[in-house]
């Protein structure tokens, strides 16, 4: 049977999963304890020797049917989903790194991640960031006590594009993990598979769930990388097959050890919110493109951070790599406009703090979720004061295009 589209096989990933009573959407399944006939069984379940759940915290079968998606929809190997984005990146660290490690990460990183990076130096990790668009400015800050390298498709809100591709030829000849945060091109845009990552990150609250309404995070093996060539994985793990050993050390310190689980009401609505995903991103990425065009020309706008703009740097690597360029994009404002009238002022996109919802959004980035960075560290990321963070949904373009023009004035 020839292998079917990526919206045909996610629309009917449940039902191929046979689901009880032929129902087309896996149940939403409450139950935090699972019984057995025999002890014997469970025992087995609890060893890794027979499939089967034994505790909410670790497993679910609504949460299962939700992580088979991730991973067909990242031509991987297998998922664990968790109950934030952050949760799935600071579980994966935590489980993967340990005191005097060495971990290259991107500059341009999201706020918390970054913040969370902070933590992990607290804790004896050495972390440099660099440029990630040059897969040279990484293999300068490589060590022998390297790890991982861990890049962001698009970075957030500058909008760099890394040299995924050059990094990846890097880490595969390095013998090092790779991770990617693919939370701002979703796997519909771009399989980070494709550039040889080990791990892919997904925080299913934003393109994947879409609707703002469930907050999820999700890990991804993509089979790429042999963990036998680690040397922070745990022997009690070191059982069956060696691709699985990292995914599964990630799901037993992540879930079991530290809780960072997903509930199954928040996994259905991920799930049921994914079956859309290429319509909705395909058309916020038509409405982020024309907007982006529009405020590239405007008088009262110093500068627009958009990969899909021919005068973005990484322009040509953008559509290389994903084809369409996403739906996020900043801007800077001249000096006579303030950022907060501008978007108290807009009506249609509306101020707030989230990405990849159906509805658009806009937040001064300087002032919220990059504040606590300090302004030296914003200057070196390009984020300036006056700088607004669009995330865009699927509305008329040209009602966008109004509220625009409205909130700039003429």
């Amino acid at each position: 049977m020839s292998k079917k589209g990526f919206f045909t096989t996610n629309l009917h990933s449940d039902r191929h999963d046979g689901p009880e009573h032929g129902v087309l959407h896996k149940a939403i399944h409450p139950s935090v304890a699972y019984g057995y006939e025999d002890a014997r069984h469970l025992a087995e379940v609890f060893q890794g020797k027979r499939a089967g759940y034994n505790y909410g915290r670790q497993l679910n079968p609504t949460v299962t049917a939700l992580q088979n998606r991730i991973t067909k929809m990242e031509d991987g190997i297998a998922t664990v989903a968790f109950a934030t984005g952050m949760a799935a990146i600071s579980s994966t660290m935590l489980s993967l790194l340990k005191s005097g490690d060495h971990l290259v990460a991107s500059a341009f990183l999201f706020g918390n991640t970054n913040s969370f990076f902070g933590t992990l130096q607290r804790l004896g990790i050495e972390i440099t960031f660099v440029d990630a668009t040059s897969s040279d400015a990484v293999a300068a800050a490589i060590k022998s006590n390297t790890r991982a390298v861990f890049v962001e498709t698009i970075a957030n809100p500058v909008t760099q594009i890394a040299d995924m591709q050059g990094i990846g030829d890097l880490c595969e000849s390095k013998g090092l993990v790779y991770i990617v945060d693919n939370t701002m091109t979703s796997p519909h845009l771009f399989k980070p598979k494709s550039v040889k990552a080990s791990l892919t990150v997904n925080a299913l609250t934003k393109y994947i769930g879409g609707h703002g309404n469930a907050l999820g995070g999700a890990i991804t093996d993509t089979g790429r990388y042999s963990w036998d060539k680690y040397p922070n994985i745990i022997d009690t793990y070191k059982e069956g097959q060696v691709a699985f050993w990292g995914i599964t050390q990630i799901k037993k310190k992540g879930l079991r050890d530290m809780g960072a689980s997903l509930g199954p009401e928040a996994a259905h609505h991920l799930a049921v919110g994914s079956e859309t995903l290429p319509l909705r991103l395909d058309r916020a990425c038509s409405n982020a493109l024309e907007l982006a065009k529009y405020c590239d020309q405007h008088p009262h706008i110093r500068n627009t951070f958009y990969p899909g703009l021919e005068s973005h740097p990484q322009h040509e690597r953008a559509q290389q790599l994903f084809g369409k360029f996403g739906a996020i994009f900043s801007i800077d404002l001249t000096d006579e406009v303030d950022c907060f009238d501008f978007l108290n002022k807009m009506d249609t996109v509306i101020a707030s703090s989230n990405l990849g919802d159906n509805r658009s959004l806009g937040i001064p980035v300087a002032h919220t979720i990059f504040y606590e960075m300090g302004a030296e560290r914003r200057a070196s990321m390009g984020i300036a004061d006056s700088m607004i963070r669009f995330s865009i949904g699927i509305e008329e373009i040209d009602d966008l295009l109004q509220d625009f023009e409205k909130a700039l004035g003429k």
